[in-house]
């Protein structure tokens, strides 16, 4: 160990604390000093001795946990110096657990439990999702939280409990079945837009590793390798914007207080690009996008409660409403609640109005219903593959490559994938009626029966 080390550390006074740390509580750094002061004193007078008799010795003496002292004395050896701890835990919040891809598997586990005619429960759905494999271990309470997010709500139908999806998403899902339905029964060309990043650090989650090699040297003397070479950060990113076979790239640097490429997503970009691609379109297309924020940039946005009283006259007048100026705001605000549907409009569908160009949003929540999904797994998988000089400008040749090899062939299956889709959330809207119809009339039954039970016995 270095002199110098061992006199900034051992010039600390080590004194033992009345009460046992509370658990939880975060170990300062000069709890840490002492701790491994008392570690270098105690392997000074008995070289012999375990750490593990080591960790249960300083634990009882400073009152701390021999978890805190095995993590301080591990990293005292390997820095040599005694590092400060982290004041805020941070922790994984369900929505960064859980992707897109993820949370569309969450949803089709509650309607298998539909399809086979069984109310699904908390306790149900978190089963299905706990023996698949392939998505996250999560708590029964974060999966309560994440239905929440999905716009599942629980409700009280007769004797069962039941979490269903809010009436507001089940009627734009339907609304939209019924719009696409319609258009590809008229003949109408129907694209679809999507966004996606690729990062210059994306390569494969899991590989095969040779747990025989333990270093670097041991690896030089046998002639093999330590494996691959781990990228130490997610470096810059391609934002990609796609629709059919157009697509454009945006170079973007990585920022790392963002956790989605929505928020580095603006309004205004995206115009560009819409009024960019939407000549290339064919004649009298529907393009189906979803509602992301920049998508639905409004052409004259509402007053809200936190608009000035003189705005929301100014606001109403130019639609032509006759004001009372003795109104007061919340009036006001009830006259605008009345006309708003009738003034609401998005930037993108209007101009894409003005060339014979319809645009369909997804549902909330409903990314399957869309099948360039699809593709951007394939071609993200292909870059992560392949990727393995982490430099944007290969990342972005990956990427092209990737995009190539989604042929005609493909996106037909992919299509054809999606109606399918579509199907099954028709049939589950009929089927979650057919559910709860059944449990009402036979609550009614069981009620109806015991009334006229009881008459009787009161005739009797």
């Amino acid at each position: 160990m270095d002199s110098s080390d061992d006199q900034g550390i051992e010039g600390v006074e080590a004194l033992s604390p009345v009460t046992k740390n509370t658990r939880g509580k975060i170990v300062g750094s000069r709890e840490r000093l002492r701790i491994v002061n008392m570690y270098k004193s105690i392997i000074k007078d008995n070289p012999s001795m375990s750490m593990r008799q080591m960790r249960v010795i300083i634990a009882k003496a400073l009152g701390v946990g021999e978890s805190t002292v095995h993590r301080t004395v591990s990293d005292y050896k390997e820095t040599k110096t005694v590092i400060s701890p982290k004041r805020k835990r941070v922790r994984n919040q369900i929505t960064e657990t859980f992707d897109d891809f993820d949370r569309n598997a969450v949803r089709r586990h509650v309607h298998s439990i539909w399809f086979r005619r069984e109310i699904p429960t908390v306790d149900k759905i978190h089963k299905a999702v706990s023996d698949d494999k392939d998505l996250p271990t999560v708590s029964r309470t974060s999966m309560f939280k994440l239905l929440k997010e999905l716009k599942f709500r629980y409700v009280k139908r007769g004797r069962n409990s039941a979490l269903t999806e809010k009436t507001e998403l089940i009627l734009w899902r339907r609304r939209y079945l019924r719009s696409i339905r319609n258009y590809r029964e008229e003949g109408r060309h129907v694209y679809y837009l999507d966004e996606t990043w690729v990062n210059a650090g994306d390569c494969p989650n899991y590989e095969w590793q040779d747990t025989t090699i333990t270093s670097h040297r041991d690896a030089f003397l046998k002639g093999m390798s330590t494996g691959s070479v781990n990228q130490s950060g997610k470096g810059k990113r391609l934002i990609v914007l796609h629709i059919g076979s157009k697509m454009v790239l945006l170079t973007m640097d990585y920022c790392k207080n963002s956790r989605d490429y929505h928020d580095e997503m603006n309004g205004q970009t995206f115009y560009e690009w819409m009024e960019n691609i939407l000549p290339r379109l064919k004649d009298n297309c529907v393009i189906v996008m979803d509602n992301a924020s920049y998508h639905s940039v409004k052409l004259d946005k509402a007053p809200t409660a936190s608009t000035k009283k003189a705005d929301i006259i100014h606001w109403l007048e130019n639609k032509g409403e006759v004001v009372d100026r003795t109104m007061i705001i919340r009036e006001l605000l009830d006259i605008v609640k009345k006309i708003k549907p009738q003034h609401d409009k998005f930037v993108i569908d209007e101009i894409a109005n003005a060339q014979n160009k319809t645009i369909l949003r997804l549902p909330p929540y409903h990314c399957e219903l869309n099948p360039i999904e699809l593709a951007w797994s394939s071609i993200k998988n292909h870059v992560k593959m392949n990727n393995t000089t982490f430099k944007l400008p290969d990342v972005k040749k990956l990427l092209i490559e990737g995009i190539e090899r989604v042929d005609a062939d493909m996106w037909k299956n992919f299509i054809r994938h999606t109606i399918t889709e579509e199907n099954r959330f028709w049939e589950i809207d009929d089927i979650m009626d057919e559910v709860f119809e059944a449990e009402r009339q036979n609550v009614t039954l069981t009620i109806t029966g015991d009334t006229s039970s009881d008459s009787e016995s009161d005739t009797d």
